[in-house]
Order: C-alpha cells, then structure tokens, then sequence
C-alpha cells in the first residue's frame, strides 16, 4: 500500500515537473532559433524578481491567478471545462463596482456588500451555462464560450455614459465612479509605496477551504464521484443535474472574486483598463497544479513570476513577449506531458497487476503440484 501511494505521488510530481522542464528548454530552443541568447533573458527576469518591488507585483498577480485557477478547478473536478471564468470575473468587478460606487455603508460592510454583489454576480452568469448543461445538454464549453463575447459586449453597453459609465473630463476612459473608502480592503504595507493586497490573503485562505470541502466533506465527495462517473454516482443516490447546477454557480461565485484584489486593493474602479484574459490564464494554472490547492498556489507564483519579471525585459534590448511565449510554451507542455504521464501510469499498472496475476498462477500451479 506504502508503495502504490508512493508511485501515485510519483506521478503526480512527474507531469507538473516535465511540463516545466519542457516548457523551459523549449523556449530557449525558440529564442536561439530567433538569433536571441537563450540564457540571458531568463538571467534578467531572475534577477528582476529579487527586487522588493517586483516581488510585491508578483505576489499581487499571484492572488488573483489563484482565484481563478480555482473557479476553474472546482469545475475540473465536477468533469466541466468552465472557460466563462473570465466573463464572470469581469462582469461580476463592474456590477459590484457600480454598486460600491453608488451605494455607502459603514466600515466593513461596504466591503462585505461588494464582494456579496460579486459573487451572486459570478454565480448567476455561471448558473446560464449551469441550467443549459443540466436541462438541455449543452456543453459548457460552448456556452460559457459565448458568454463570455456576451459578458464583453454588456459590459461596453453598461460603461456608456448615458448608461452606468462615468467619462471623466479631459479623458477617454470610462469608469464606473470611485468606490468610497470605506469599501477599500486593507492592504499590508511592507515598504514606502509597496503593498500587498489584503484581499490576496482571503485568496489564499480560500485554497484551505477549497480543500476541506473537497476532501472532508460529504458534498466534496459528491462532487468528486459524479466528476469521476456521472452515472455510478446517480445509481448511489446522487443527483448528478443539481450537482451540475451546484458547482457552475460555486465555481461562478469564485470567479466572481477574481477582480475584488486589485479593486478593493488598487483601482477602487472598474475602467476601460482593467485586465482581461486573467480567466483563460487561470485555466493554465489550474491545469499545471492538477486541481490542488497548493499546485495553484505555485503555480499562481510562476506565472505571475514570468508576467512581472519579464515587463522589464525591454529595457535590456529583449523583447517583453518572451514571457508569453513561456506561458503558451507551458500551456502545450503542460497538455504533453500529462498525457504522456498518463499513459505511463496506466501501462506501469498493467504491469503491476500482470505481474501479481502471473505470481499468483505460480504459487496455485506449486501447491496442486505439491497436492
């Protein structure tokens, strides 16, 4: 038993690990095939990430990865590609933006009110690709797909200035007015004008809880089984269409927090500016930590490592989109070498139980010789 787990562990590391190896050694085939020193650009972006500075932005960034590899993850794990995070996200920041800005309430519970109005944003636009799965069949993966061109068009309607929008003047931007103080997360200082986002703490603190409930509770165990086989979990008693229903809206509420570090932390606002694409990156994410809280965490850090410490690239005569050629280098990698770990474990198994099964024939074949 000792053994299987310890193989089983084995394997876990070995896709993760050649992912990264692949994807490393890979992209310094791309940048020498381009006439670009393949070692200096990764020495820059090293030494880029022991600067204070950098290291906050990182783990900033990291904070909101994390919340949406794991949006992403608690789909995975119910068998749903849930590729809408970032429609969720996005559009779930602006309502609780327009919310924050218009209405006010003391302390902590303007805060509670806007992640609130995030979450039950999240979770309502998940819960259209939820109830078109359960009810009709529709694949998530198309529905959340088209939700997500939905999610952009809204949102551009809704910053209208005859709309919700606010167009500040003398500027193009739009916005949806400042939230008031009250509803600004703490952040922790560390230095004169660097500072963590208290909210990348929750985010964090959300992976424990992710894996409590995955792991020590009954609906996690549902969750797991009916991800594992729709159909032996429903002949045990389980309702594989509200599971369906229960984790898109679970994993849409969790998406919906992706955007409360940086504007309860940062912006205070949501405008024209903020980042899109942080859903498809958590899909990266959660793929190379394979649904676990602590491989999110990790992984969160080295992609966002590779985000910051690459902006700086330029500066020393390289090109800054090195760093997205690691991170589409890791996506392929990563696909790679799971699948090559998986064959590798399913043909490591059938080893093993032809070798018990061969063991087995031999000590019957001794004892009715010995009969």
């Amino acid at each position: 038993m000792k053994k299987f787990d310890k193989d089983r562990l084995l394997l876990a590391a070995a896709g993760p690990v050649l992912a990264l190896v692949s994807a490393f050694v890979l992209t310094m085939i791309v940048l020498a095939a381009s006439g670009v020193d393949p070692i200096d650009p990764l020495r820059i972006m090293f030494e880029q990430a022991g600067y204070e500075d950098i290291q906050v932005l990182i783990l900033n960034q990291a904070g909101i990865y994390y919340l949406a590899a794991l949006a992403v993850a608690i789909g995975f794990r119910m068998n749903l590609f849930n590729i809408g995070v970032d429609g969720q996200y996005r559009l779930a920041a602006m309502i609780s933006a327009v919310i924050g800005a218009a209405v006010t309430l003391p302390g902590p519970l303007q805060i509670l009110m806007i992640v609130a109005v995030a979450m039950l944003t999240g979770a309502f636009w998940a819960g259209i690709a939820g109830i078109l799965k359960a009810k009709r069949g529709v694949s998530e993966v198309v529905s959340t797909i088209m939700l997500n061109a939905i999610a952009t068009s809204l949102i551009a309607w809704l910053l209208l200035p005859k709309n919700l929008g606010v167009q500040l003047p003398g500027s193009n931007d739009l916005t949806t007015g400042d939230i008031p103080e009250s509803g600004w997360f703490p952040a922790v200082e560390i230095g004169p004008g660097l500072e963590i986002y208290g909210f990348t703490f929750v985010a964090f603190a959300l992976g424990v809880v992710y894996w409590f409930v995955l792991n020590r509770t009954r609906f996690g165990f549902d969750l797991r089984a009916t991800g594992a086989s729709e159909s032996a979990a429903q002949a045990s008693g389980v309702d594989a269409k509200k599971m369906i229903m229960t984790s898109m809206l679970i994993s849409g509420a969790v998406a919906g927090l992706t955007g409360m570090p940086l504007l309860l932390g940062e912006s205070h606002t949501y405008n024209l500016s903020f980042p899109a694409g942080i859903g498809f990156t958590g899909i990266t994410i959660a793929l190379l930590g394979r649904n676990n809280p602590l491989g999110i965490f990790f992984s969160a850090l080295l992609i966002a490592f590779i985000d910051k410490a690459s902006a700086g690239l330029d500066t020393a005569g390289y090109a800054k989109e090195i760093g997205t050629i690691m991170q589409g280098l890791i996506v392929i990698a990563v696909v790679v070498s799971y699948e090559f770990v998986r064959r590798y474990g399913i043909r490591r198994q059938q080893q093993k139980v032809g070798a018990e099964l061969a063991a087995g024939h031999a000590i019957k074949t001794d004892k009715e010789v010995a009969a």
